[in-house]
């Protein structure tokens, strides 16, 4: 496996003679890396001739300054896990190799609907932080494929009308969540969770979990109402948002339509860290 933290040294590796004709599959990250990176990884290197893994903490995409700051990162760590799975490159720039002289200008691209709820209304500028360097990121790479979890929904979302509008010809491939034995929904940010907070956090799910077996029972208000009371049983939790939505346009459900794709998203704090999870009612 080799490392760059170049732009003009991965770009020459890809282009090289050997390497060219090849399918690439790219897996961007921001390190801290977990068993639902790796199950990404994994899936590029079986549908792909080079895979390649991004490591880098983009500070467009943070409107908290504070979450910026604490967010995990173990570089040698992670590293040694991409070997194991059988990562072929890893690009680890700088942010000075990504904005040059301090740039930090970001894409201005219109997503509607999708950016202005749940994530979007609640951490303003985030997805044209992400759209930003998932672009750059694709132009450096150039890959076939690209892998993203479920977990970040609307981020996928989102990133699935960036490469649209602008044409890139990559193929966006979704990939389940991968939880935890209790099935906490895996993320580099509960690796902040403290050893209390981390038997608390699966209560989440639970509730999810709950409400799926309850939709179709009540009304989706009603049903809404419910699971942000559930999950507030817990005095530690705070709920930032509960939606219920179509799964492809995240447009609120009113009324049930089993014959529609259905999830339920949310939002909660758990201490100083942001807990996000979905799970699908109806498909």
């Amino acid at each position: 496996m080799k490392q760059f933290s170049l732009i003009a040294g991965i770009r020459k590796e890809l282009g090289k003679k050997a390497n060219k004709g090849k399918s690439v599959g790219f897996v961007p990250t921001m390190g801290a890396l977990h068993k639902g990176h790796l199950e990404l990884v994994r899936r590029s290197v079986a549908e792909n001739d080079i895979t390649v893994c991004s490591i880098f903490v983009n500070p467009t995409q943070f409107n908290n300054k504070k979450d910026l700051e604490l967010y995990p990162r173990n570089l040698q760590n992670d590293m040694k896990m991409l070997e194991d799975s059988g990562c072929d490159m890893v690009f680890t720039p700088e942010v000075s190799e990504m904005y040059p002289q301090g740039e930090e200008k970001v894409l201005d691209i219109d997503f509607g609907f999708l950016e202005r709820t749940m994530e979007g209304k609640f951490r303003p500028g985030h997805f044209k932080g992400v759209a930003t360097v998932v672009k750059k990121l694709f132009d450096i790479v150039e890959p076939h494929r690209a892998y993203f979890g479920m977990k970040d929904y609307q981020q996928l979302l989102i990133i699935r009308q960036l490469v649209e509008k602008l044409k890139i010809p990559v193929q966006i491939i979704p990939c389940p969540i991968v939880r935890e034995a209790d099935g906490l929904a895996m993320s580099s940010r509960n690796l902040r969770l403290t050893i209390g907070e981390r038997t608390i956090a699966p209560h989440v799910f639970e509730v999810l979990d709950q409400a799926r077996q309850k939709a179709g029972t009540m009304s989706v208000k009603e049903l809404k109402k419910w699971t942000i009371k559930k999950i507030g049983e817990n005095p530690e939790l705070k709920v930032e948002y509960v939606e219920i939505v179509y799964s492809d346009t995240l447009i609120p459900v009113e009324k049930w339509d089993k014959k529609s794709n259905i999830l339920a998203l949310t939002a909660v704090y758990l201490g100083g860290v942001r807990l996000i999870d979905n799970l699908e009612l109806f498909s």
